[in-house]
């Protein structure tokens, strides 16, 4: 069964960085592709990025492009999301979740959630 905690948010001002973790305290993390998602105060969760079960290949929403990058150690069951020259619209409850890998990459269909971590970037 997959359990995920994240963390590693916080505040920071804006232009600064965080890295967020995600681990799974299961047996199974490198059968399911992995994802972060996040979800503003009164907007709906959205994509921010994911990756491949093996690492090999990941995707990002627009929104992050260039500025977040995805990673994962399977051997220490954790996905890694390192957010850098971060906006005040980044701030809001960032979310992993995990998906079996059984096809491509995907921003939604997720099977498991974590609780969320906030991250707050002031001006």
């Amino acid at each position: 069964q997959v359990q995920l905690v994240e963390s590693g948010g916080g505040l920071v001002q804006a232009g600064g960085s965080l890295r967020l973790s995600c681990t799974d305290s299961g047996r199974t993390f490198s059968h399911y592709n992995m994802g972060w998602f996040r979800q503003a105060p009164g907007k709906e969760r959205e994509f921010a990025a994911a990756i491949s079960w093996s690492g090999g290949g990941t995707y990002y929403a627009d929104s992050v492009k260039g500025r977040f990058t995805i990673s994962r150690d399977n051997a220490k069951n954790t996905v890694y999301l390192q957010m850098n020259s971060l906006k005040p619209e980044d701030t809001a409850v960032y979310y992993c979740a995990a998906q079996l890998a059984l096809g491509r990459l995907s921003t939604h269909g997720y099977d498991y959630w974590g609780q969320g971590t906030q991250v707050t970037v002031s001006s």
